[in-house]
């Protein structure tokens, strides 16, 4: 994708039809970016500027940044990670039929069915997460969602039956991964994936490890702002990156900061998608133990290996009760995490950290 000559390519890039799917632009340090600041040790006056190339998928905005001098071919490889995310949206998407996951949502009820490698490693790491969650996190939930009206974003009140009928058809020990065969089958009837709460994750983690294998080592990765991976440092050195977090109650305001170094950090909210209904508030965030929203946990934020795991893990935790939470912690000392609830007096948060150590965060 690189040719002999980049000021020529750059200039072909920007002139042709990828223009209309990416924009570049030259990000400087001392201008805030929105959800997110990237920096390193240095003081943000002397730290170079960082270049953003960036371009929407799965419903949102992925955004990659990297320090152009380091790496001058930087572009054109972040242009080609962005195109692979746009096409694991294709194949990860429940909103288009011609996808990989609508084929199985509508024949593996029937038969077992062979799947893209890396999607049946996707399936393998989404069935284990939900063994290690309890169930907290399940991508076999689809139908609670499609209930609740959040799959299509019209959030209505579903009758008792329609819960009851919907938890019939979850549950991830009955997703069947055959891996001799590389096949999956459903063996409840009604099931249905959906793999919102990692497939963002995922496709990070899917375009880091390209721009790595086209040497691009120093770089953070976001999409939509809730899911943000880090890879080698900001300027060089072993500072990593800095990431702010937006406080739950005010987003206008940052509420806390993470350094990642190789790490991914994931955040789970309801504060964009919910509904009221006999004046009780319900966000889309779905218990697929129980049926209902979840509603004890106002934010959660998960920095974990992999931001695949970073964002299915925050979605467990938003569902999970504190003690939930603390045990899990203990079996996942590699996972660490940051769960907020509202405060004993109005306008007031109450946080609560789990295998985050102090040069790890800041307030």
């Amino acid at each position: 994708m690189t040719p002999p000559d980049e000021k020529s390519s750059r200039r072909d890039f920007l002139a042709g039809k990828a223009a209309k799917q990416a924009l570049v632009r030259l990000v400087e340090e001392t201008k805030p970016l929105p959800a997110i600041q990237p920096a390193g040790s240095a003081p943000p006056h002397v730290a170079p500027p960082l270049l953003q190339v960036s371009r929407e998928a799965m419903a949102c905005e992925f955004e990659i940044f990297f320090d152009p001098v380091r790496y001058p071919s930087g572009a054109d490889v972040s242009v080609a990670a962005l195109d692979l995310i746009a096409a694991l949206e294709d194949q990860l998407t429940v909103y288009r039929e011609t996808s990989e996951v609508s084929r199985l949502n509508a024949i593996a009820s029937f038969r077992p069915v062979p799947v893209e490698a890396g999607l049946f490693e996707l399936l393998q790491k989404a069935k284990s997460l939900s063994q290690q969650t309890g169930g907290a996190f399940d991508a076999t939930a689809g139908q609670l969602s499609k209930i609740w009206g959040f799959y299509r974003r019209e959030g209505k009140m579903p009758s008792g039956v329609e819960i009851e009928e919907a938890l019939l058809t979850v549950g991830h020990e009955s997703l069947k991964l055959d891996a001799a065969a590389q096949t999956v089958q459903f063996q409840k009837p009604g099931m249905d994936l959906n793999l919102g709460a990692i497939g963002k994750g995922y496709a990070l983690d899917r375009a880091a490890d390209l721009l790595r294998e086209k040497d691009l080592r120093d770089c953070l990765l976001h999409g939509g702002n809730s899911s943000v991976l880090a890879r080698g440092n900001r300027d060089g050195n072993t500072g990593g990156w800095t990431i702010a977090l937006k406080h739950p109650l005010r987003p206008g305001e940052r509420f806390v900061e993470f350094i990642l170094r190789d790490q991914a950090l994931g955040t789970s909210g309801s504060g964009s998608q919910y509904f009221h209904h006999g004046g009780k508030r319900y966000g889309h965030i779905i218990d697929p133990r129980t049926g209902w929203p979840a509603d004890e946990v106002l934010s959660s934020t998960v920095i974990a290996p992999t931001a695949a795991e970073a964002d299915a893990l925050s979605t467990a935790l938003y569902v999970m009760t504190l003690e939930e939470a603390a045990a899990f912690a203990r079996l996942r000392p590699d996972v660490a995490a940051l769960l907020t609830t509202f405060g004993k007096h109005p306008g007031e948060i109450d946080m609560h950290s789990f295998n985050l150590t102090d040069d790890a965060w800041r307030t």
